[in-house]
């Protein structure tokens, strides 16, 4: 008797653990086979980008005093190298960790018919093939000494005399200082920005091959998703990017408020045009489900629909035109049934066209602008702050 063939075992794959940067990593010891070492990786960041920036201002009389803004007093930078970028290398782990376990669960769940498992494992593949490729890094660096480095000296970069530049009329003149954060600290955070959005990319474009195979939803699913509501867990795991942005754009926010005068309102539209972007990042992916879960919606109103019709005929001939034939009607399983399959098929009515529901998008939108709430204290003072918040609590 043949033995039967064994299925293969879907790929190992990560939108982190491979590319260029990675090996580089791996042979300077600052990362393992699973994103070790991830303290080393943090201090080193921080060692190249600000730490250069504090030793050079110390050396050049911009550190406590000096024309303009002097070091210690930008909170901007601080935020930045301190808080935003050392946060973007942290989320490497866990969104290592989080993906993988989503790309199981589509055959563990039996949501991916079996013919179609080869397609999936090539669409892995083929985006584990991007994330490795030395040219999109390439590119990727390319990018942040031209248009990174020209978007930030031409709308983040302060337009005074700062420990980073000297103001000559509608110029700027770098510092010592000044060229390390230009050429090397800010390309840097820039980089392991741009790297993110790739994974990001990359993650779109594999969720959209899979949506093109023939997935098995269940419109019963208590997830409301058709069984892929756990897509909607996974965006957690990029939680920490939204809020690196989040603190990156409350401190840039913060900058222009107090060094050059301008409104905080008047960044109100821009706060929530960027979260919206943020948010649209993270869950825009899973809306390549979307066509899937209608159907599954559609298809499942029509079945449960059909099965109601039959059921609620046969309890309106027994119990309302022939009296229950004799039953009694108190403690019939009969009424527990038709509750039962009304319950049901509210379940598939209430089924989601996406795979995310109002919960997650609460909840990483709070991780974007949770960073912004210090901006509050620019309005009023801490104590009136706290005051009004106390005042909400209890009433």
């Amino acid at each position: 008797m043949p033995l039967p063939s064994r299925v293969e075992e879907t790929p190992q794959f990560s939108l982190i653990l491979g590319g260029p940067l990675y090996r580089i990593l791996q042979r300077a010891h600052l990362a393992g086979p699973t994103l070790e070492l991830q303290k080393r990786r943090v201090l080193l960041t921080i060692a190249v980008t600000w730490l250069p920036l504090f030793v050079l201002s110390a050396i050049t009389g911009h550190l406590l005093s000096g024309q303009g803004l002097p070091f210690l007093r930008d909170i901007e930078t601080h935020v930045r190298f301190l808080i935003a970028v050392p946060v973007l290398v942290i989320a490497e782990l866990i969104v290592h960790q989080r993906t993988p376990i989503a790309l199981k669960l589509f055959v563990e769940r039996g949501i991916i018919a079996a013919d179609d498992i080869p397609k999936f494992h090539d669409a892995i593949r083929a985006a584990m093939r991007v994330r490795n490729s030395l040219s999109v890094e390439l590119v990727l660096l390319v990018l942040a000494y031209t248009a990174g480095r020209w978007v930030w000296g031409h709308n983040v970069a302060l337009g005074t005399a700062t420990w980073y530049a000297s103001a000559d009329g509608n110029s700027l003149h770098l510092t010592l200082p000044g060229y390390w954060n230009a050429f090397v600290s800010i390309p840097i955070g820039q980089f392991i920005l741009f790297r993110w959005y790739l994974a990001l990319g990359i993650w779109l474009w594999l969720l959209w091959r899979v949506s093109r195979l023939n997935l098995r939803l269940a419109p019963m699913h208590p997830d409301k998703a058709g069984g892929i509501g756990f897509l909607g867990e996974t965006s957690y795991a990029f939680a920490a990017i939204l809020f690196a942005q989040g603190a990156m754009l409350a401190a840039i926010i913060f900058s222009h408020v107090v060094y050059q005068g301008e409104s905080l309102k008047s960044f109100k539209v821009a706060v929530v045009m960027l979260i919206g972007f943020f948010l649209l990042v993270i869950l825009g992916p899973l809306v390549v489900f979307t066509l899937h879960l209608i159907r599954a919606r559609r298809r499942g109103l029509g079945q449960y629909g059909t099965l109601a019709t039959s059921y609620v005929t046969d309890f309106h001939e027994k119990w309302v035109l022939r009296g229950g034939d004799g039953e009694p009607i108190l403690g019939t399983t009969d009424i527990q049934s038709l509750a039962d399959l009304a319950n049901s098929y509210a379940v598939v009515r209430e089924m989601r066209i996406v795979p995310f529901g109002l919960q997650n998008i609460t909840r990483l939108a709070l991780a974007a602008a949770i960073p912004m709430s210090p901006l509050l204290l620019l309005i009023m003072p801490f104590h009136q702050l706290i005051d009004r918040l106390i005042k909400v609590i209890f009433f």
